[in-house]
């Protein structure tokens, strides 16, 4: 069985054969699903549909291709429930925020589907003599390789813009999320994306580079780590092929001010908290000014002491599993490395006493240069907490890392937030709200968070061949 077959006919794989691509659920344990790799013999044969595709789909007009693109939308909203059971069986999303997903993923659709045939529209430029215009137009086969965390949202951010752009799509997805994968494939192709267009491929990793290094594909789009960011872009640079990075995030999360206490209490236990925290763009690393930090981390505390382990699929849940054992401990290591090395565990610290990938919500203090902490991200439901003496070292601090993806300021001064925001190197800043994403907000980060940017007018454009028609008039 193979990855090119059409989801509603590709069975899993009955239990004990090899693991390749799985559902492995994290909240049981339990192997669910198995489903096998792409043979690397039928790659090149993949590509050559998605470009013999990519030539039919690129005659369509603009207004065809996002009616297809909102029907897909629209279908999406009625597999509601379909979706986010997916997504929290395969990792462990509790079932509320599953719907959100959907809900978001959703809307990028129809963002794409009612704002791209606008985007795309030529454009004159105010020339001295006769004229000229852009205009905008696809370039080709795109791999989009996409993450677990937001197995949804994550990738619509690339099928939406493109697909109207007239780009056909290889999504390969991460091994945690087959079935979420191959559902969305199904979603498409029942939206009316033609055969090709876009197209689920269970690869390998080490098939990675025969894609991207294939002639018919013109650019690559990754979420991930840093390593898998380094891997991917050194690969298509030696071909010659652009690549759009959103890789990992040590977020700051500034608080100058108490004015309202409560509210910024909870708009960092959510911004640290959501999904499990796992989430780029999370609230790694909470830095608060002296004169407020003993009310802050007070209520941190008792906010993160209130999540207790439980069922995702419950609604009642306050905290779900990380997306896989391995998660759990990877996370669990880098907290008890803090630990070791005389950091102060304000909450949490460890993993509880309950079946599934579960690691406490944690917050740390006193964490140093010399800890895991400082300088990687930290994956899940752990955060550290700062003191700093004033705007000026929070800035310094917030700016002491090699990530730049996002940065919220809390304070009850416009003036002095959006000040302190000016001097944040980050692709993203938010004020007196956590960091989220909405479908007309670029997301995209600096330095090692990665380069190019998705959503907005200006994710239609990444992967668009902006053409110049210079026309002067005939000599007479």
């Amino acid at each position: 069985m193979t990855a090119t077959q059409q989801p509603d006919t590709q069975q899993p794989k009955t239990a004990g054969d090899a693991r390749t691509y799985a559902t492995v659920n994290p909240y049981t344990g339990e192997t669910e699903a198995e489903f096998d790799f792409l043979p690397t013999a039928e790659i090149d044969g993949v590509v050559e549909k998605a470009h013999a595709a990519f030539l039919e789909w690129r005659r369509r007009p603009v207004a065809d291709r996002a009616a297809v693109v909102r029907r897909a939308a629209e279908l999406m909203l009625e597999r509601t429930d379909e979706f986010a059971a997916l997504i929290t069986k395969e990792m462990g999303k509790r079932i509320k925020e599953a719907a959100g997903e959907v809900q978001l993923a959703a809307s990028i659709l129809t963002y794409y589907a009612d704002k791209g045939p606008d985007f795309l529209a030529p454009r004159e430029i105010d020339v001295m003599q006769g004229e000229a215009v852009v205009v905008n137009e696809p370039v080709g086969v795109l791999l989009a390789i996409e993450p677990w965390n937001y197995p949804l949202y994550q990738v619509v951010r690339v099928a939406g813009p493109n697909l109207v752009l007239g780009n056909t799509i290889l999504l390969k997805h991460a091994e945690l999320n087959p079935q979420c994968a191959l559902a969305l494939e199904r979603l498409f192709r029942d939206a009316g994306v033609p055969e090709g267009v876009y197209t689920n491929v269970f690869l390998r990793i080490a098939d990675v580079e025969q894609v991207i290094a294939h002639r018919r594909v013109q650019g690559v789009t990754l979420t991930g780590s840093e390593r898998a960011g380094a891997s991917v872009a050194e690969i298509a640079g030696r071909n010659l092929k652009k690549s759009v990075l959103e890789l990992g995030g040590s977020d700051p999360f500034i608080v100058l001010d108490a004015e309202d206490l409560g509210r910024t209490v909870k708009a960092a236990t959510m911004g640290r908290m959501a999904n499990t925290g796992q989430a780029c763009i999370a609230a790694k690393r909470i830095i608060v000014v002296e004169d407020v930090y003993d009310q802050i981390v007070g209520g941190l505390q008792q906010a993160f002491q209130g999540f207790t382990p439980g069922d995702p699929a419950d609604p009642a849940t306050t905290m779900g599993p990380v997306s896989s054992e391995r998660a759990a401990q990877d996370l669990a290591e880098q907290v008890k490395d803090a630990i070791d090395k005389g950091a102060t565990v304000l909450a949490g610290g460890g993993r509880p006493d309950h079946p599934g990938a579960f690691v406490e919500a944690t917050l740390l203090a006193d964490v140093t240069p010399e800890m895991r902490a400082y300088h990687e991200e930290l994956f899940g439901p752990a955060a550290v907490v700062y003191k700093v003496k004033d705007a000026e070292e929070a800035v310094a601090l917030a700016n002491n890392s090699d990530f730049g993806l996002s940065a919220v300021v809390y304070s009850g001064d416009l003036d002095k937030a959006r000040a302190v925001a000016d001097r944040l190197e980050s692709g993203m800043v938010w004020i007196n709200q956590p960091s989220g994403s909405s479908p007309e907000l670029p997301f995209g980060g600096v330095k090692r968070s990665g380069y190019g940017r998705e959503l907005s007018e200006l994710g239609m454009f990444e992967f668009a061949n902006r053409r110049l028609v210079r026309v002067l008039p005939a000599k007479k």
